[in-house]
Parts: structure tokens; C-alpha cells; sequence
């Protein structure tokens, strides 16, 4: 090989070492720092950058973006003097990357060490209790100092997070005793308030269904004897109406015989005859044994036709019937109208109609329900309904006058 060919190539590995170190090209969300001679010359940005081959040099390249950096756990004394143990997420991120390369060595490490010294402040000043029941605030605390710490270090501290703490196992055991008994004590009471309110419940029923039940019981009981005042008043009139017509058709049936027997004109011999028919069945008793016939009875029928009859021209009494009709006295039909009258008294339906609205009323049942009034149920047994007025209206054992006719003076 021959010396200017080893030159040329000599010349063009030093040309195309020159031209790689004098360009740089820092991806997104980098920057690199630029030390001249091993002092701080500058800060490249994301782009193509140009440097003095063999006199710059890139320091170190910094992580603009944002980072999360989870701490192991960190045993902490609360102050109730119990260690717990609580792991730490901190986000942060590079603002100045020349403070955070000139200012602080290592500043993940320093950013560590920070967080366990601070928690360990902030959690020292706290029960536990208090600790675990405040997240916020202590990751606002710790928010708060870790941002004024490494500002001059070029880092902002976004977001601070507790991802656990755990007290010791003893503490736990002792906790979830504690919240098992507080359950047990809430179920316990709990049941105690759903038994008592079923218990006034039930209650409530019972009262409600005891006065639905006395209610019932009065309307029913009042209706019950309405009833029965009705059926009384009712038998009675039926009663009487019946003794009425009985003795009405009595009455005619003994006017309706005696006019027969007038009709007729019956002899001595006649009635005799009759009477001597109606002995035996006047013996037929078994109490009667002996009967005794009157001697004179002969001359009580020949007086019984001397005063009813008239003798005629063969010497026999015959009953002559009166020229004028025998003026009988008998009751009205208009004046005992009003017992064959079945309808019920307005004044009593009105009554019966309001003890049964009283009885369908619906009984409002709240948890302690006012009693409600109960509406005056009308009486039903004073006063009396006043019936219509009508005439005289004879007794039940009215008994029909019948005046026989005028006897012919025979004398």
C-alpha cells in the first residue's frame, strides 16, 4: 500500500470522527448538558446540536418527563409510640436540568431520603388512628415540603401518595377485634330497634284491630237488638192482626149460624132433638161416668120457645124472624189498617243506615294514630218512633159486640 493512499484514509477516519463528535442529536423530552473543557458551557435541546470536537462533551442526559419512583416500606413511630410501616409513591419531574445535575448528586436518592424524613415528621405528630384515617393530609404535607425542598435542586414534586400502611400484626388482631365487636354491637342493636319497632307494630294492630272489633261488636249488638225490637213489634202485630181475624170470622160465624137457625125456624121438638144428640158426645169424656137428666127439662125448652118464638094456629111456638135486620157492632176495617203495615219506621232505618256507615269506616293506623271520634250513634230505643195518628185502635183481645135481635113480647 503505498503512503498517499494510508494518508487519504487516515485523513478520512479523523474527518469523519471530527464530523460525529461535532454533531449531536437529543431525542424528545431529553436535554443534555455541555461541559467545554470540563466547565458548563450550555444545555442542548431536542433537536440536532452542534459541538466543539475534542473540547465539548455531554455531561449527563436528563428525563424531562415525568417520573414515578416507588419507595420500599419505611418503619415509622406514630405518637402513640406504635411503628408502622408505610410505603411512599412520589411523582416528580425535571424543570432545570443543570440544578439537577450540578446541584445535588444523586437527586432520586436525595428525593427518597427526603420523603422518609419527612413522613416520619408528620406521621410522628399523629395518632394512629389519626394516621390512618388521614391520607389527604399528610400527602398534602408531604406534597407541600418536598416541592420547597428540591425546587433549588430543579425538580418539581407533583403528587405524593400513602400506597399502604400497615400497623403491626398485634395491632391489627387488636383492630379487628375492635371492629368485629362494633359490628356485633350494631347488629345487636339493630335487632333490638327491628324487634321493638316490630313489637310497637304489632301492637298498633292489635289496638287497631281490638277497636275495629269493639266497633263491630257494638254495631252488631245494636243491630242484633234493633232486629229482635223489630221481630218483637213485628210478632206482635202479626199476633194481633191474627186474634183480629179470628174474632172476625168467630163473629161471622156465629152470625151466619144464628141467622141460619132464624132461617129456619126451628120447633121445641127440634131443639130437643138436638139436645138429646148432643149428650152423648157431652159423655164421650172419661172423667164423666153418670149424667143425670133433668125432670123438668121439658118445661125449660117450652120456655126457651115461648120467649124466642110465636105460637102458631096448630099450638107449636115457631121463631118468627125480625122484619128490621139486627144492627150489629163490629170494629172498623179503616181503624185497623195500620196492623197489617210491615214497613219500617223511617226514624229507625235511619239509624240502622248510620251505625252501619259507623262500622265501614276505614280506622287510619299510623305509628301513634289519634283516636278518632266515633259519631253519636241515634238511639234506638228512646224515644219511641210516634206511629201515625190514626183513630182508636182496639185491644188485641178486642172482643166483638153482637146484639141479638129484639125478642117478641109473647106475653
Amino acid at each position: 500500500m503505498s503512503v498517499p493512499l494510508i494518508v487519504t484514509i487516515v485523513v478520512a477516519l479523523f474527518v469523519l470522527t471530527v464530523v460525529l463528535k461535532s454533531i449531536k442529536v437529543i431525542p424528545q423530552a431529553q436535554s443534555a448538558v455541555i461541559e467545554r473543557l470540563g466547565r458548563f458551557r450550555t444545555v442542548a435541546e431536542p433537536g440536532l446540536n452542534f459541538l466543539v470536537p475534542f473540547f465539548d462533551r455531554i455531561r449527563a442526559r436528563i428525563d424531562l418527563r415525568e417520573q414515578v419512583v416507588s419507595f420500599p416500606p419505611q418503619p415509622v413511630i406514630t405518637q402513640d409510640n406504635l411503628t408502622v410501616s408505610i410505603d411512599t409513591v412520589v411523582y416528580f419531574q425535571v424543570t432545570d436540568s443543570r440544578a439537577a445535575v450540578y446541584e445535588i448528586a444523586n437527586y432520586i436518592i436525595a428525593v427518597e431520603q427526603l420523603t422518609t424524613t419527612t413522613l416520619r415528621n408528620v406521621v410522628g405528630g399523629m395518632s394512629l388512628e389519626e394516621t390512618l384515617t388521614s391520607r389527604d393530609h399528610i400527602n398534602g404535607q408531604l406534597r407541600g415540603v418536598l416541592d420547597e425542598e428540591t425546587g433549588r435542586w430543579g425538580i418539581r414534586v407533583a403528587r405524593v401518595e400513602l400506597k399502604a400502611i400497615d400497623p403491626p400484626p398485634s395491632i391489627q388482631d387488636s383492630m379487628e377485634k375492635q371492629m368485629r365487636a362494633d359490628r356485633e354491637k350494631r347488629a345487636i342493636i339493630l335487632t333490638a330497634e327491628g324487634q321493638r319497632e316490630a313489637a310497637i307494630k304489632t301492637a298498633e294492630g292489635q289496638k287497631q284491630s281490638q277497636i275495629l272489633y269493639a266497633e263491630g261488636a257494638k254495631q252488631a249488638t245494636i243491630m242484633a237488638a234493633e232486629a229482635d225490637r223489630q221481630s218483637r213489634i213485628l210478632k206482635a202485630q202479626g199476633e194481633r192482626a191474627a186474634q183480629f181475624l179470628q174474632a172476625q170470622g168467630q163473629a161471622k160465624a156465629i152470625e151466619k149460624v144464628f141467622a141460619a137457625i132464624k132461617a129456619g125456624r126451628p120447633t121445641p121438638e127440634v131443639l130437643a132433638y138436638q139436645y138429646l144428640q148432643t149428650l152423648p158426645e157431652m159423655a164421650r169424656g172419661d172423667a164423666n161416668k153418670v149424667w143425670m137428666i133433668p125432670t123438668d127439662f121439658g118445661k125449660a125448652l117450652e120456655g126457651f120457645a115461648r120467649q124466642f118464638g110465636i105460637k102458631s094456629d096448630d099450638g107449636v111456638f115457631r121463631y118468627e124472624a125480625p122484619t128490621e135486620p139486627a144492627a150489629t157492632t163490629s170494629a172498623s176495617d179503616d181503624d185497623v189498617e195500620d196492623w197489617f203495615d210491615t214497613s219500617t219506621d223511617p226514624k229507625i232505618a235511619e239509624a240502622v243506615r248510620a251505625a252501619e256507615a259507623v262500622a265501614r269506616k276505614e280506622v287510619d293506623a299510623p305509628l301513634v294514630p289519634p283516636v278518632p271520634p266515633v259519631p253519636p250513634v241515634p238511639s234506638l230505643r228512646a224515644p219511641e218512633p210516634t206511629p201515625a195518628p190514626t183513630p182508636q185502635q182496639p185491644d188485641v183481645e178486642r172482643t166483638v159486640a153482637i146484639t141479638p135481635p129484639p125478642r117478641p113480647d109473647l106475653r
